[in-house]
């Protein structure tokens, strides 16, 4: 029909002046045509026309979809000119009978006139052999009758248009219906020779249709969540199901006037330390939900974007062979070749479009992250400078480099002076311009809470947009999809998130460990010992808001997997701060402490790793420090030397010692939570990505290695499981001090009782007393093994100083034997009560102690019949103790040394 246009009024009509007015009335009609065809272009253009790629997979929901205008064209040109004059004046809606009522259903075209040399009756004739595949449509006329089906391969504008190359080419093509539709409408524009006025209308209507697209969108999406809104402020109320977990386990083992602390709870406290409320938190409901929101809207732009490569690409195909046809070869080399094309082309391309798509999409990141529009007009002119170095000198540009002029415009309203744009980066989150003030987009109405650490849930979709974009955009605007949305969030998070988070955190951080309360035990002292936070372990509250903190950051790394290094980098500084912390509450415990420096000693710390005792200490792999069971004399071996050792250092003075019940609850609680942290830490090592050439969407560009700060967190690990196993053997060691303290009493006294005592000795009373109450206070903050460990040394200390205070006794007599053995039997009692100790291995070390004293009590001859039955039983020293100390009527003949040794020697 366009054909018979042109070739009627440049060949004929311009010959006969009569025919001025049927001139005129075609020139109108051209006009009708050119913004015909402009409306349906630019409806398909947004995925609002009937053979958009959109609508053809609404599966029958039309009443969604707007209706737009189809364009026939015909192969009869036998019609009278009239005709179709009078038809499209008559319809002030060209082709509104023809509607098409579904994607592949074109409508009839009928109501009194006909296009394309039809029957008035709206029916069309399609030859059979049109339908190639099978597929049907159905033709819905006016009044409802059904008419023939045709072909979806061959579009119904085409099937009776007059065959030209482009038709045939047309045909044949294996593109989807909306390309082909999109093709056939610049066809059109090129026919009218009107592809510069389309492209200059094109360029003004992107912005603000894009802006309605993504308003209409969001408010769509705010209606349809309105019904669960009650739901996302419960959650905000209640926080994240960690949260919750922590709350209820951590107010469940603390006492009731615990609770609360300056009106604040300890859930509330970890709640305090965090910098973004549990809604904003990387698990999340504003998270999720911002991701959701543009999901959905990129996947929009980036269909929206589909079309603009196909369309842009043929404008500018159409226009260079345009220009080449308008531009004498004796034309200069140094012309601007651009600023003619973008004439040509109205000013519109794909550079442009992706530059106006992009500008919405960060206008709206923007407004999620409160941002404000000058600090995005400073960073368009940086951006735009850069650009605009890139483009290579005419000698060495051609066609393929012409999208680099396009730069990247975040707003209209663009620096041009580029120190400004400096001086806009510095200032931009502060001042508000008024040459960029934009209408919002009302994402408020559905995003629980707005704010700068949104940006960890916009990276994602924006980096699968930009991938998205790049595998679209021809090779000579490649450029474009690096420079744009991705570089403009990968730089706001580089240069305001991190800075802020790093801040934010470390403040928190600073609050966690420092506050009064950060390394105060907390439980209920008659409950026992939970290996998890689930059953109330009550980890130190500062080391629990730091293994918060901690897993928070990382979920932010988790998130932004290209940024995961700076953030693990963050985890590591904060943990080295409470390492610190935790070094100098360790200290403030044991300074000048005799057991603290008893474990700094090579020896002592030698044979503490040999004694079987150890095994259960965790190594620095978080392992049980399990080596080969030694056999039971190379056990005694080690126990013996280490008592040794430790008993040569009498007297104990009291001032070396911690009298302090506080201070070793203190160093028992730090060493479990020590140890929780360590666990945690190495939970959080595993999942974090340690491979160097881990991809992120498949693209290498968006990668950062990260092994080497996994690393780096398990030291720290390392690190934290030490400390904690240095306050088990601060423990360990200072119980077997204060036995030591309390039992070198015994060579202070003489054991000649007139009669038989009914109690214990006073050290004794006070010894067990200690044992009881330091059991109890410790019992909720250490598990059973760690218990066994801490009291288990006490045993053979005990039997070892009663046996060697033997030595230093003048004289004993027969109530002062009773006395001793009432005394381990007191011992007996304190350490069998201890439910995590063996009690039979106490009974069988003390019972020692008491047959022992009990061979005082036999005469000499009956002595040695023992040894020889029994001369392993204890060593040459001992049984010459034995025969040293005076016992009232007990007789000693002079070569009794001699004898026993003659015995010991068989």
């Amino acid at each position: 029909m366009l054909n018979t246009f042109l070739v009627g009024a440049n060949l004929h009509l311009l010959q006969v002046g009569a025919l001025q007015d049927v001139r005129s009335e075609l020139t109108k009609l051209r006009g009708v045509l050119f913004y015909k065809v402009l409306e349906d272009l630019h409806a398909h253009l947004y995925n609002k026309g009937e053979y958009s790629s959109v609508a053809s997979s609404m599966n029958g929901k039309d009443d969604e979809v707007p209706t737009t205008t189809a364009v026939a064209f015909t192969a009869n040109t036998s019609q009278p000119v009239s005709r179709r004059t009078r038809s499209v004046k008559g319809d002030s809606q060209f082709g509104s009978q023809g509607l098409v009522d579904g994607p592949y259903r074109p409508g009839s075209i009928d109501g009194g006139s006909s296009y394309d040399g039809h029957d008035e009756d709206g029916s069309l004739e399609p030859h059979d052999d049109n339908t190639l595949d099978g597929h049907a449509v159905r033709l819905n006329g006016g009044d409802g009758k059904d008419v023939k089906v045709i072909s979806r391969q061959i579009p119904l504008w085409l099937l009776n248009s007059t065959p030209d190359e482009f038709v045939e080419t047309i045909k044949k093509s294996d593109a989807p219906l909306h390309v082909k539709y999109l093709r056939t409408m610049v066809e059109c524009l090129c026919l009218l020779h009107k592809v510069a006025a389309a492209g200059a209308v094109i360029s003004q209507r992107l912005r603000p249709t894009i802006h309605e697209i993504i308003t209409t969108k969001i408010k769509a999406h705010a209606e349809s969540i309105n019904s669960s809104r009650s739901g996302i402020d419960k959650a905000t109320q209640t926080g994240t199901t960690s949260l919750l977990f922590m709350k209820g386990q951590l107010e469940r083992y603390q006492l009731p006037k615990q609770k609360r602390q300056n009106g604040m709870s300890l859930a509330g406290t970890l709640l305090a330390v965090s910098p973004v409320s549990p809604v904003m938190a990387p698990t999340g409901k504003a998270q999720a939900a911002t991701k959701e929101l543009l999901d959905s809207i990129l996947d929009a732009v980036v269909r929206i974007f589909e079309n603009h490569v196909v369309v842009g690409e043929l404008i500018e195909s159409k226009s260079s062979l345009q220009g080449d046809l308008n531009t004498p070869k004796s034309l200069s080399t140094d012309v601007n070749l651009d600023s003619e094309a973008s004439q040509i082309t109205g000013g519109y391309s794909i550079g442009f479009s992706l530059t106006v798509l992009q500008s919405e999409c960060q206008q709206l990141i923007c407004e999620i992250l409160r941002a404000t529009p000058e600090a995005a007009s400073a960073d368009a002119a940086v951006q735009t400078a850069r650009l605009a170095s890139k483009v290579p000198t005419n000698e060495k540009r051609d066609a393929s480099e012409d999208g680099l002029t396009f730069a990247f415009r975040f707003t209209d309203a663009t620096v041009s002076v580029p120190n400004q744009g400096v001086d806009l980066i510095r200032q931009g989150w502060s001042r508000r311009g008024p040459n960029v003030l934009q209408e919002g987009y009302g994402s408020a109405a559905v995003l629980p809470e707005q704010g700068i650490y949104l940006a960890a849930s916009v990276y994602r979709p924006v980096l699968e947009f930009t991938d998205r974009v790049a595998s679209m955009l021809p090779r000579k605007y490649s450029q474009l999809g690096n420079d744009g949305l991705l570089a403009f969030v990968e730089n706001f998070v580089k240069d305001h998130l991190l800075p802020t988070m790093f801040v934010d955190y470390r403040k928190g951080v600073q609050q966690a460990i420092s506050s009064p309360a950060a390394f105060r035990p907390r439980a209920h002292t008659s409950v026992s010992y939970a290996l998890s936070i689930e059953k109330g372990r009550p980890i130190l509250q500062g080391l629990l808001a730091i293994d918060f903190l901690a897993k928070e950051l990382l979920g932010w790394a988790q998130a932004m997997p290209k940024f995961s290094a700076d953030l693990v980098k963050y985890v590591q500084t904060f943990l080295e701060r409470t390492y610190e912390r935790c070094r100098t509450s360790y200290m403030e415990a044991v300074l000048e402490k005799q057991s603290y420096m008893l474990i700094g000693r090579h020896d002592i710390e030698k044979l503490m790793r040999l004694d079987p005792a150890s095994a259960c200490l965790p190594n620095a792999l978080g392992q049980s420090n399990v080596r080969n069971i030694a056999s039971d004399a190379e056990s005694i071996e080690v126990e013996s030397e280490l008592s040794e050792l430790l008993l040569n250092l009498r007297p104990i003075k009291q001032e070396n010692l911690i009298r302090d019940d506080n201070k070793l609850v203190l160093l028992a609680s730090l060493s479990d939570s020590l140890e929780y942290l360590a666990d945690s830490i190495e939970r959080l090592v595993q999942a974090t990505p340690q491979t160097s050439n881990h991809v992120e969407s498949g693209k290498p560009s968006h990668t950062r290695t990260s092994s080497s700060p996994a690393r780096d967190l398990a030291s720290f690990a390392d690190e934290y499981r030490k400390l904690a196993i240095d306050c088990l053997k601060v423990l360990r060691v200072e119980m077997q001090l204060e036995t030591i303290f309390h039992m070198q009493e015994m060579t202070n006294r003489e054991y000649l009782e007139n009669q038989d005592a009914e109690e214990p000795d006073d050290f004794v009373i006070s010894l067990t007393a200690q044992i009881t109450r330091r059991d109890e206070e410790m019992a909720p903050f250490v598990a059973g093994v760690k218990r066994n460990y801490i009291f288990g040394g006490i045993c053979s200390i005990a039997t070892n100083a009663s046996i060697k205070a033997l030595a230093d006794m003048e004289s004993i007599n027969l109530f002062g034997v009773q006395q001793i053995c009432r005394n381990s039997i007191a011992l007996e009692q304190a350490l069998a009560a201890i439910p995590s100790i063996d009690s039979e291995a106490v009974r069988q070390r003390l019972d020692h102690v008491r047959t022992y004293y009990e061979l005082l009590n036999m005469p000499f001859e009956a002595l040695l019949a023992f040894i020889t039955e029994h001369e392993h039983l204890f060593t040459a020293a001992e049984y010459a103790n034995l025969l040293k100390v005076q016992v009232p009527g007990r007789e000693i003949p002079p070569d009794a040394q001699d004898r026993v040794s003659e015995i010991l020697s068989l």
